[in-house]
Formats: structure tokens, sequence, C-alpha cells
């Protein structure tokens, strides 16, 4: 419990960070990656962490690398075209959309509840956009944070049949490697200009946000099933939306709080429920 809070402490930062750093989403993305992957191939060494894969396990770990890249690309759009608020709570459907996708791809038992809040958590989308207008860049945001959640939650449930088998550093070393090998070319396609003023915010998204709070959040995955770490990770929006209050000053609207309370509720009512 120590260590899931842990990580969502630094996970927690991608909001802010995501706002913060004013380069193309790609490039970033691509710093992001590749910092991390040196972070973590330095400690992996350090460790003596193995870095044999079983070939039959080459697939997952080359996919789950491609829906990491897909999720953080995604979600720091959504971030930029509107707020810590909204783009952290959109993306935050992904624990109900865990216990909707877990049943079909690991054939656990479908529960009727996860329906039911699975509709809760449409009610709450619903309320983070309130102006459905043609163009309005929070109902892209919301869109493209909807997204995020699901390629991060078929990550994850893919990730779980081989997290008892190796090292979470392990795993976040090989996806963070994919990432950055295949966004590499951004640095060729887009300006970089500016780059040297934001390498402090890069270095903390690199080493706190992706190389520590992943790494930490994949090893939850020994200890609890995919849903209940997904649920128990809950608290990540909060910490998020205060640390852009804080930093950024980003006071979330009325309707905002609302639709962020009924996402939340639901990720609460399965917490108790998991616990029980």
């Amino acid at each position: 419990m120590l260590e899931i809070n842990l990580a969502m402490i630094f996970i927690s930062t991608s909001g802010a960070l995501g706002r913060y750093v004013q380069l193309p989403v790609p490039v970033t993305i691509a710093s992001r990656a590749g910092l991390a992957f040196l972070f973590l191939l330095l400690y992996c060494k350090w460790k003596k962490i193995s870095f044999r894969i079983d070939k039959k396990d080459h697939p997952i770990i080359f996919l789950s690398g491609i829906f990491m890249g897909i999720h953080w690309l995604t979600y720091f759009y959504a971030l930029q075209l509107s707020n810590v608020a909204i783009g952290m709570l959109s993306m935050f459907t992904y624990p109900i959309i865990t216990a909707l996708l877990e049943p079909l791809i690991l054939k656990t038992p479908f529960q009727r509840i996860h329906f039911v809040l699975g509709l809760l958590v449409l009610c709450g989308i619903y309320l983070l956009v309130p102006d459905f207008e043609t163009g309005n860049s929070h109902i892209v945001a919301v869109g493209l944070g909807v997204f995020s959640a699901l390629v991060y939650s078929i990550r994850n449930i893919i990730l779980k049949s081989r997290a008892a088998h190796y090292n979470g550093s392990l795993m976040m070393t090989y996806q963070t490697g994919i990432v950055g090998f295949i966004l590499a070319p951004a640095f060729f396609i887009y300006k970089v200009d500016g780059i040297a003023d934001q390498w402090p915010a890069l270095l903390t998204l690199a080493l706190f946000t992706t190389a520590i709070g992943h790494t930490l959040f994949l090893n939850c995955f020994k200890h609890f099933n995919i849903t209940t770490v997904s649920i128990l990770s809950s608290v990540q929006p909060v910490y998020g939306i205060l640390i852009g209050v804080v930093f950024l000053s980003e006071i979330p609207s009325w309707t905002t709080v609302m639709g962020g309370i009924l996402i939340l509720s639901s990720v609460v009512i399965e917490s108790v429920r998991s616990y029980k």
C-alpha cells in the first residue's frame, strides 16, 4: 500500500509537467522515454538485474511498449488541449475500463456492478465537458484522455501475466527503450530550439515520474489483481490536481469537480468491494 501511494505521488507529477513543458508532444515523450531508459538501464546494471527475456514474451513486451507510447502521446495532447484536472480525470476512467476489459482478455468472471460503475463514469465524463459545441478543445481533450485510458488499460492487462516473472525496472527499461527508439525521428521532424530551457522539467519527468513512479507501479502488479491496482491508484488525480493548483494556479471549475467526484466515486466503491 505504501509502495502504490509513493508510485501515485511520483506519477501524478505528469499532469503539471505535461502542461509545463513547452515542446511538441512527440519530442517531450521521446525525451522522457530516452532519459528514463538511461536511468533504468544504469539502475538495472547496478542491481545486477538480468536483461534476459524469454522468446515467448518478446511480443508481449514489445506490444506493451507500443501501448505505453500511445498512452503517453494521447495523454499529453489531452493535457495541452485542456488543463491538469480535465486531462487527468478523463484519463482516469482507466480503472473502470480495466474492470470491463479484464474478464474479456484474462477470462476472469464478469461482475454486473462494473457495468453500473461504468455508467457512473460516463456521467462524470459528461460533466467534464458541459459545452458540446463542435471544435471545443475540451471535447477533444476528454476524447483523447479516454482513449489514452483504454490503451493504458490494455497495456496493464497484458503485462499482468508477466509481472511475477520479471523485475518492474526491467520491464520499464524495455518499454521506455521501445518508445524512445520509435519516437527518435521526432527530433528531426519538429523544431527543438527551446529544448535546452526544458531540461530540468524533462529530467524530472524521466527520473521521478517515469523511472521511479512507473517501476513502483509495475511492482504492485505482483501483490494485487490488475483491476484492484487500477482502483487503488485512484488517489493519483487528487495528487495531480493539487500539484496543478500549487504550481500552475489551475483551479478546476465546479462542473469539473463534480465530474471528478462521480468518476472517483466509482473507483472508491470498487476499492471498498475489492478490499472486502
